[in-house]
């Protein structure tokens, strides 16, 4: 956590304008993602554009959050209504950020910190898009990989043995988890898919080898309590309970990367009895 009454109130001010116009910017390049990367769409080679007559965006019209406002939602050429999913995904990063760099410890690891902001950009958009296609692109994977690598290389956040206990403490049960449902649900319906999707697992093993063993511990029971949560209402309203775990998951892993750590220490805390 930042301690404010260190520096200068202005150099805050300054660094949290800095932060949130990142945020916002990075986010409106997220919303480029999660629309193109499914569809196998260049993210550099076409202008952003109206996904509905195709006219290009004009710049005035590519400020996060506020363009969408302005524009009440709708393209400024067609009239075609803008989904309310583009300042939502732009908000949600920039808060990602805020949260970065107000909760985790900057001025003592801000490689780590600068890292962990990128990657909560990418859990946006392993979600989002997971929540879309119920699958998870091991590419995006394979950039968290690389963020934990950078962090290891570049900051001593976690030991090496940390990060590979994180890596494998939550993805090693859900790995069998998935493996016996599997079994059971080809037995019991005939159809062929797991309880828990490989692509959860990994998440867990790439995300454990950046935030290390307590805090991949607390974003797993963050994330099933969440998606259990959301499950319960979806059936209560008859709903099909089917939910993609991706998102609930990637919430859970912000949760624990942010307060696994203190969540951890009062845990074990309840358990030290002073001795007499």
């Amino acid at each position: 956590m930042i301690y404010f009454e260190f520096l200068d109130i202005r150099a805050y001010l300054i660094a949290y304008f800095i932060i949130s116009f990142f945020g916002l910017c990075i986010g409106s390049f997220l919303n480029v993602c999660i629309y193109r990367l499914p569809r196998g769409e260049s993210l550099i080679k076409r202008n952003s554009h109206c996904t509905t007559c195709g006219e290009k965006i004009k710049i005035r019209d590519l400020v996060p959050v506020f363009s969408w406002l302005l524009l009440k939602g709708k393209c400024r050429h067609c009239g075609e209504k803008i989904s309310g999913r583009y300042p939502l995904v732009e908000s949600i990063n920039w808060l990602a950020y805020m949260l970065v760099l107000t909760f985790s410890n900057v001025l003592d690891y801000p490689v780590h910190s600068a890292l962990t902001a990128i990657f909560f950009s990418v859990l946006i958009v392993i979600a989002f898009i997971d929540y879309d296609t119920f699958e998870i692109d091991p590419m995006q994977l394979i950039l968290v990989v690389i963020l934990a690598a950078l962090s290891f290389i570049f900051s001593d956040a976690l030991t090496l043995k940390d990060r590979i206990i994180g890596g494998l403490c939550i993805s090693i049960p859900f790995f069998i988890i998935g493996e016996i449902s599997s079994i059971y649900i080809k037995k019991k319906t005939g159809e062929k898919y797991r309880g828990i999707e490989l692509g959860d697992t990994l998440l867990m093993l790439c995300a454990g080898l950046f935030i290390g063993a307590k805090c991949i511990i607390i974003s797993a029971f963050a994330g099933i309590f969440t998606a259990a949560i959301i499950g319960l209402i979806q059936k209560a309203r008859g709903k099909e309970s089917k939910i993609a775990f991706g998102p609930y998951l990637a919430f859970g892993i912000v949760i624990g990367t942010l307060w696994g750590n203190p969540i951890i220490e009062w845990y074990l805390s309840l358990f030290e009895f002073p001795i007499q």
